[in-house]
């Protein structure tokens, strides 16, 4: 009998991607995503990023990166009451949607805020290990940034969880020198160059790297 892992196909990932179905508040959300030519989390980074909330018991979570909201309102959907998202975006539209889909899912404003401006400017301004989750969804050519400012902003045992750390399977092939697939690359080694992480990448959407801060 062969002990050799079968790798999932494309069923098997497809199965695992729709397993958990979204709220209608994150389906939602991600449709508006579409509609506006961005590309949402999918709906198995949805669930992972609601289940990761819910088993640390995060109460404060930043994110880089709105898009229409669907992330955070995963966040809010996992965390207790009195959970806090703040999430960044540089662009203000896609703000105006996220706060209209998380004060419909009958969240206040006092669980949310939704800070226009580049991450780079706003990130330097947040709390020193404030935060349990710090989550990267934004401009793929600033990840290296993203993820240096991501260690003073988390407390010990917080998570840095970056997406699309697979990059349309660009990552992993050394050959591609496309700039998002290099700077992708850089962070996820910045990551294991640390010694102040735990980590493991999930084949999980387009790729999710999950970090625990030691």
């Amino acid at each position: 009998m062969s002990n050799a892992v079968e790798h999932p196909n494309a069923a098997s990932w497809s199965f695992a991607e729709d397993h958990v179905a979204p709220s209608p508040e994150v389906a939602e959300a991600r449709d508006e995503a579409i509609v506006a030519d961005l590309t949402p989390i999918t709906t198995g980074v949805a669930a992972t990023l609601k289940v990761l909330a819910r088993a640390i018991d995060a109460k404060h979570v930043v994110e880089v990166g709105t898009l229409m909201g669907a992330s955070a309102l995963s966040f809010l959907e996992g965390m207790g009451e009195g959970g806090i998202v703040t999430s960044i975006d540089s662009e203000a539209d896609n703000q105006l949607p996220a706060r209209r889909f998380i004060t419909r899912a009958g969240y206040p404003s006092s669980r949310f805020r939704l800070i226009a401006g580049a991450p780079l400017d706003v990130l330097p301004k947040l709390r020193d290990g404030a935060y349990d989750i710090v989550f990267i969804n934004a401009d793929k050519l600033e990840y290296v940034e993203y993820v240096a400012g991501s260690l003073r902003l988390l407390r010990h045992g917080g998570l840095l969880v970056v997406n699309d750390a697979l990059w349309h399977n660009r990552v992993a092939k050394t050959s591609d020198e496309s700039d998002e697939a290099i700077i992708i690359r850089e962070a996820l080694e910045a990551v294991t160059n640390s010694e102040s992480y735990t980590q493991a990448l999930l084949p999980v959407g387009n790729g999710l790297l999950v970090a625990v801060k030691d």
